[in-house]
């Protein structure tokens, strides 16, 4: 008898890749549809200015792009959904604190859109998710090459070996998490 237990899959994914997949292409779909509306009927929807008119259509068009990225396995739909949830968290902080970004945001929706998108980066950089994209350090999606550019961040996260010797302290590995400074 094993104390592993099943997971449910569908399609030989996971149930939480399956859930996310869905959220993922409904907030795609309404912000693409969103974008289009106001494109075409913006003066009489909602007040505001061209440039979030297509920022909405856009984000949602890469936001359905990088699911079905994300559903088929592929490592850059990760990495492009990373990147547009630190864009959106990034633009609607800097709304509501009232600095330049993108015109026209709605101050009233910026806390939800900065919320859901902590939510997707959490989920994203779970242990188990990060290891189904073949992503098994915080940094490795940075480094497609394993040179001398890339040294300092294997050497902080133990990539090459037990015992790592700098010019001043010698680096130990401990656990499997962080290194201690001898």
């Amino acid at each position: 008898m094993t104390s592993k237990r099943e997971t449910i899959t569908y399609k030989g994914r996971s149930i939480s890749i399956l859930v996310f997949t869905s959220v993922q292409l409904l907030v795609g779909a309404i912000h693409a549809l969103l974008g289009v509306l106001l494109i075409e009927f913006g003066a009489s929807i909602l007040q505001t200015s061209e440039a979030y008119k297509v920022y909405t259509f856009v984000f949602g068009l890469l936001v359905m792009v990088f699911t079905v990225f994300i559903w088929q396995g592929k490592k850059a739909g990760w990495i492009g959904t990373v990147a547009v949830s630190m864009f959106v968290i990034v633009a609607d902080a800097l709304t509501l604190l009232n600095l330049p970004s993108i015109p026209g945001i709605p101050k009233f929706t910026a806390p939800t859109e900065i919320v859901y998108s902590l939510v997707v980066m959490i989920y994203l950089f779970q242990k188990s998710v990060r290891r189904k994209f073949a992503l098994t350090s915080f940094f490795e999606f940075a480094s497609s090459n394993r040179g001398r550019r890339f040294r300092l961040l294997r050497i902080l996260f133990l990539r090459q070996s037990s015992v790592l010797r700098t010019p001043r302290c010698q680096v130990k590995r401990v656990g499997h998490r962080f290194p201690l400074l001898a």
